[in-house]
């Protein structure tokens, strides 16, 4: 069973629409289709909840650190809990892919998302990533701009689309069942 599912995003009214906080959106709705509440959770510099899944916790938290130093949240809960990588679950904003798509993917390199970089250093890298795509801006001197901007009312509508679907795998997540996640996350297109 996975015990920690973190989004990450950079916290702050600012951040809330923009692309970089599509982890945080996932959260939002995982908690919603969950029950459960958010809160401060000053000792591990997040928000966070926890629910309850056939008697096994679960930990849904949202890193108040901001993105560029996430791991200081995640490290220091899941070495108190003692929670391998393994039975982690990090959501985050992907560039690599298309607006609209939403991919698995265990441990590998953190490809220049400075979050995930800060939890390879503090954690190690063999947790599981839901990579949430909001495609490339097309120009690397473009990233900052694009990732701390707002998408489009369309790419929004896909993104939350794909979060959508996200959430309607969780079962499959949660219970750690890759394969059957894999098959719904991976051929899912939103409408057009």
């Amino acid at each position: 069973m996975l015990q920690i599912i973190a989004g990450l995003g950079n916290p702050g009214g600012q951040y809330d629409k923009t692309r970089h906080n599509a982890g945080f959106w996932f959260i939002d709705a995982l908690a919603d289709r969950l029950g459960v509440r958010l809160q401060v959770q000053s000792k591990y510099h997040c928000t966070m909840a926890q629910a309850v899944l056939d008697g096994h916790k679960l930990w849904l938290v949202k890193p108040m650190t901001f993105m560029n130093v996430s791991g200081k949240s995640i490290a220091p809960l899941a070495n108190f809990y003692k929670i391998p990588p393994e039975n982690i679950l990090i959501a985050h904003d992907e560039m690599s892919i298309p607006v609209g798509s939403v991919k698995l993917k265990q441990g590998g390199s953190h490809s220049g998302h400075n979050g995930l970089k800060s939890i390879d250093g503090l954690y190690g890298k063999n947790y599981h990533r839901l990579r949430i795509g909001i495609d490339h801006p097309g120009d690397k001197n473009l990233v900052t701009p694009y990732v701390l901007g707002n998408p489009s009312p369309r790419d929004k509508q896909d993104i939350m689309a794909a979060i959508d679907e996200a959430v309607y795998a969780f079962p499959s997540m949660y219970q750690q069942d890759w394969d059957a996640a894999k098959r719904i996350l991976h051929n899912f297109r939103p409408v057009k």
